[in-house]
């Protein structure tokens, strides 16, 4: 057992190193902020600093009036909403079925090969995907984008969800029963309105994963129409030169929407995160 003294040390050093990573992590998007208000003349000096001598909102304005860049965001809204739905939808039906029926040999032989999925790079699958939609004729549209995204995200919100299913007691399902419900009744009367925090940590990873997507929006879009909101900050990277000003006007402006969601959200992502990790 250690004495007052120790425990306060051990206190002392823990928190410094909180404190440390905290600063590690936060650096990038402090240092993005940071340039993200600078004129050109102060982003392109030898030196770089911290300190900013002229603020100014023109990279701001540039990225959304003048680049139109709110018409990437809600393409990726569009996208990232559509694709949210559908994978929850899926996720839902297929956690109830990994946890009640978790003894079945099709449920054991589904949730192996969902399991075995995870561990395929998505880049491996890039080049097979792009023929695919090629074929299908869905390319340069949000079908393309919405398929692969949907597809990539429902085996993690499944296991998520049916961790969470676990949790709920059998014996409320038998009292809906007797009462004459149906086991699509069950689920959506019964069983969905006690996961809404499961439900909104599933969701935010869906939307967010959604969200932040680079590679099949990078390659599977080339028209300003249908293109994300993260492969269209590549658009500040000429051959010759980089717009490091509007890059990171760009930068800031992509992660807002989703920071301000987990703001509000954030202690039903957290619940729902370990609503599932203690059983019984």
């Amino acid at each position: 057992m250690l004495n007052k003294q120790g425990r306060i040390i051990i206190k002392t050093i823990t928190y410094i190193l909180l404190v440390v990573i905290s600063v590690y992590c936060m650096f990038p998007f402090v240092w993005m902020l940071i340039s993200a208000l600078k004129p050109l003349n102060e982003i392109r000096t030898a030196v770089p600093s911290f300190f900013i001598h002229s603020p100014t909102l023109n990279n701001f304005v540039n990225v959304l009036i003048e680049r139109k860049f709110y018409r990437f965001i809600c393409n990726s809204l569009i996208v990232s909403s559509i694709a949210c739905f559908l994978s929850m939808a899926i996720a839902v039906l297929a956690g109830y079925a990994f946890s009640r029926y978790k003894r079945k040999n099709f449920i054991k032989v589904s949730n192996i090969s969902m399991l075995l999925s995870q561990m395929i790079p998505g880049v491996l699958l890039l080049v097979p995907l792009y023929l695919i939609m090629k074929n299908l004729g869905i390319l340069e549209s949000y079908f393309s984008l919405i398929l692969a995204y949907t597809t990539f995200v429902i085996p993690m919100c499944t296991f998520m969800m049916s961790s969470f299913f676990d949790t709920v007691p059998i014996s409320l399902e038998e009292a809906a029963e007797i009462d004459g419900y149906n086991k699509l009744q069950t689920i959506v009367k019964v069983v969905l309105p006690l996961s809404t925090p499961s439900l909104i940590s599933t969701g935010l990873y869906a939307f967010i994963n959604s969200w932040n997507e680079f590679m099949f929006g990078y390659v599977f879009l080339s028209t300003d129409q249908y293109r994300t909101l993260t492969p269209a900050i590549m658009l500040f990277k000429g051959s010759n030169s980089i717009d490091w000003g509007g890059m990171m006007s760009a930068s800031v402006i992509a992660i807002l929407p989703v920071t301000i969601i987990f703001m509000f959200l954030q202690r039903y992502f957290l619940a729902g995160l370990m609503s599932g990790s203690v059983k019984g």
